[in-house]
């Protein structure tokens, strides 16, 4: 039953797709967002979707949309140049057979992050792409929400759907974007123009930020705790009331300490000191293997090249028995572990040129939001109230986002590639709107001369 409800509902939502060709994008973004095909027994599964998906919504784009406004930014041609030398270093990888496994879905997540801000030449459709975002990964946050405020969750514990628990199914990456995805959640219900701005959009919204709350504390992620404590700071930043809010904030915090699961606290007690953790500790052993190895392979290994990493480290933990509390020291070897952090990632498998190209490419992506936001921030347009808020949101997701990116191995995340095609579509939309707004007047008095005028 379950099998035929999701072929029932992505053939419909196909079908809207070729009468709406942006539809199919926001497909594409469910499937690759939800994974419906793993939360199938089996019709999904033996299908291609997301390729199917994405073929689909660039052909229909190709036949069918509108292509008057679509312009082209340098962000783009980084996106692309990045997928080239992606390319290449699976070509060259260390470990073949896995990398083109990982390229598989690689490549598309890249491609369509450059191919979105194309198709984004209306406000509506910039909306529309924020929404699906928010609605899809409210169909696991939601799930994990509930479950935690009735179970408590924990590490590993907690199950969103689905037994295997790559992507945003994986409870350091669903906290860590869960928590970036507030901001544009409130933006969507204070300026969202799709559902109307009463109390029931807004209401929904409200919980929904505290399901995305609750992720970090279902999962026992670390990360998530970092990226909450990173919107605090980001928002108490832009408010104006801030010596106000931050002591409300951290007596919250404290309250709400007696009602966490023990569990939580414990483990979120182990960030001071990374040598109290085994996990910890291998995440730092595994970035200085890293590099050492881009010293000796500028150029980088290729996708999963951690396999061959092997170190030998000393982990320390606190002991209590009768005799008291003790440290315990003890040497710990391991091989082929994940490098835990999205930067360390791009720099062992993608080299010295392929990091430069995605630092390049957040850094000028978040240079120029900041550049819109300022140039909207005191804008007296009705018609340009939003426009300074959804730059706002966007930027602080990306900042949380990356934060997070830190510790998690995210840096492929076909989510980061739609935020930032938000990022550059918004960019181009209002680039486009100046620039016709410039030729107006220009136009308007040549259209009024009468006939015969120039003659």
């Amino acid at each position: 039953m379950r099998d035929l409800f999701f072929v029932a509902f992505l053939g419909a939502f196909f079908l809207l797709g070729f009468r709406r060709p942006f539809l199919l994008f926001a497909v594409y973004a469910y499937i690759d967002i939800v994974s419906p095909q793993r939360l199938s027994y089996f019709l999904l599964n033996s299908i291609p979707i997301s390729a199917l998906s994405f073929a689909a919504a660039i052909g229909a784009w190709l036949l069918f949309d509108d292509k008057k406004d679509c312009r082209f930014s340098m962000r783009q041609a980084l996106m692309l140049l990045l997928l080239a030398w992606c390319g290449f270093t699976t070509l060259t990888a260390d470990f073949p057979v896995e990398a083109l496994t990982k390229w598989a879905w690689v490549w598309k997540a890249i491609l369509v992050g450059a191919f979105l801000p194309v198709i984004l030449r209306t406000r509506l459709r910039i909306e529309a792409l924020a929404l699906f975002m928010v609605l899809c990964a409210s169909t696991i946050i939601i799930n994990g929400g509930i479950k935690t405020a009735l179970s408590g969750g924990g590490y590993g514990v907690l199950n969103l759907m689905v037994e295997n628990n790559s992507g945003l199914y994986e409870g350091s990456i669903i906290s860590c974007v869960a928590i970036s995805l507030i901001p544009l959640i409130l933006w969507l219900a204070h300026h969202g123009t799709i559902f109307p701005q009463d109390w029931k959009t807004k209401g929904f919204a409200y919980c929904l930020c505290f399901a995305c709350l609750l992720m970090p504390v279902g999962t026992e992620a670390r990360t998530g705790l970092v990226c909450i404590v990173i919107l605090a700071g980001l928002m108490l930043l832009r408010s104006k009331r801030r010596f106000i809010y931050g002591p409300l904030m951290a007596l919250a915090a404290l309250a709400s300490i007696p009602f966490l699961p023990a569990s939580f606290t414990q483990r979120m007690s182990t960030i001071e000191n990374h040598q109290g953790d085994e996990s910890a500790s291998t995440r730092v052993a595994v970035w200085m293997w890293t590099l050492d190895y881009v010293k000796q392979h500028p150029n980088g290994g290729g996708f999963d090249n951690y396999l061959q990493n092997s170190f030998t480290y000393f982990a320390q933990s606190t002991v209590t028995d009768s005799g008291g509390s003790r440290i315990e020291r003890r040497l710990v070897t391991d091989r082929g572990r994940a490098y835990h952090s999205a930067y360390f990632e791009l720099l062992g498998e993608q080299g010295y040129f392929g990091f430069f190209l995605w630092a390049l490419l957040h850094i000028a992506t978040f240079i120029r939001t900041e550049a819109v936001r300022r140039l909207y921030r005191k804008t007296d347009k009705a018609n340009e109230t939003w426009i300074a808020p959804l730059a706002l949101a966007l930027q602080q997701g990306h900042i949380i986002y990356m934060v997070g990116s830190l510790f998690v191995g995210i840096a492929y995340q076909p989510f980061i590639f739609m935020l930032l095609a938000l990022q550059i579509g918004l960019d181009t939309y209002l680039t486009r709107r100046r620039k016709a707004a410039a030729r107006a007047p220009m136009i308007a008095p040549a259209r009024a001369l009468p006939q015969g005028a120039l003659a």
